[in-house]
């Protein structure tokens, strides 16, 4: 019981006692369920925690199982995507973009090391054949001089090519040595033409130039004329005499400087344009000529480096149009 008193006048004290027996057999029922509830909560929620931590971790699972199944000849291996929209998701389409990367770049590695390895086999040939030629049958010193200075040209033919491999592997990487400055795109455009023009008239082709741009663009001076050169090039190199190319300046809808080269050569077929700007391709037709393919690869590697872009539109035998777009810094 629980009982209370006081004092209520000269010698009379009042006492009140209250019983306690519902309120411990409330506890003791309190006891004999809460112990048994909280038991059953327990073990629920631990096989509850249990099942979702083994759901929420079987994407990871999935990647871990798909990275350990990679190696360099099955980089094919993708990690499925559940498709719930969670962070799980996330990890594994960023996981596959990764790997479509890599396979791409460990393709362009091949490829690039089979055309390295085809394009330097017939200059070392000659080479080689032309030396075994003149000590086996040459008795004058012309032959032996002719030999050197063959030689000679075909070392700096793969001299540069394997220049201009490093330049776009570079250029691409962003590690290259450039040197940014304001760059007046006309100006650079005019003289790119002024210097070919006399091979233009050579094979008389007919060269216009015209500039309208009036911009400034942050550029290094060297790449970007290069790769001017190597359109303005190009476009003399597959055009049949009588024939006209168009270069020209100007500023696009998004106010980005657009330099223009267009011919009427021999065209580009629908099936190569898609690799038009891959290193070594060559198209059938431009077979013939002179060139390792780099031209176009090392254009659109400095177009982009340049925070800018390169695309092509071509028709077979009605001629090509190369165009530029690089960021301008003049505000329009």
């Amino acid at each position: 019981m629980r009982i209370i008193y006081s004092a209520i006048g000269s010698g009379i004290i009042l006492q009140l006692g209250y019983s306690m027996e519902n309120v411990t057999g409330f506890f003791q029922a309190f006891q004999k369920v809460f112990i048994p509830v909280m038991l059953a909560l327990i073990i629920v929620s631990a096989g509850a925690g249990w099942f979702m931590a083994r759901r929420a971790l079987a994407g990871v699972g999935a990647v871990t199982r798909t990275a350990r199944k990679i190696s360099a000849d099955s980089l094919e291996e993708r990690v499925p995507v559940p498709g719930k929209g969670d962070e799980i998701d996330r990890l594994a389409r960023t996981f596959n973009t990764m790997l479509d990367r890599i396979e791409q770049l460990v393709s362009g590695i091949k490829e690039i090391s089979d055309n390295v390895a085809h394009d330097l086999k017939g200059p070392i040939t000659a080479i080689r054949g032309a030396a075994e030629i003149v000590l086996t049958t040459g008795k004058i010193r012309a032959e032996f001089e002719q030999m050197g200075a063959d030689t000679i040209e075909a070392c700096d033919h793969l001299l540069d090519m394997i220049n201009t491999m490093l330049t776009i592997s570079k250029t691409e990487a962003g590690i290259g040595e450039f040197q940014p400055r304001d760059l007046d795109i006309d100006r650079t455009v005019q003289d790119a033409c002024e210097l070919f023009s006399p091979m233009a008239l050579d094979q008389d082709l007919e060269l216009r130039c015209e500039t309208a741009a009036g911009a400034i663009v942050a550029g290094d001076v060297s790449t970007v004329q290069r790769m001017i050169a190597n359109l303005i090039d190009n476009a003399i190199k597959y055009t049949p005499p009588g024939g006209k190319i168009d270069v020209t300046t100007g500023i696009d809808p998004d106010g980005r400087v657009v330099i223009s080269v267009k011919d009427t050569g021999i065209g580009i077929s629908a099936k190569d344009l898609r690799q038009i700007f891959d290193r070594f391709f060559r198209c059938d037709p431009s077979r013939s000529k002179s060139g390792a393919g780099l031209g176009l690869s090392l254009a659109k590697a400095v177009a982009e480096a340049h925070k800018g872009s390169i695309e092509v539109s071509s028709t077979v035998n009605k001629g090509s149009h190369f165009t530029v777009a690089l960021p301008n810094k003049i505000e329009v």
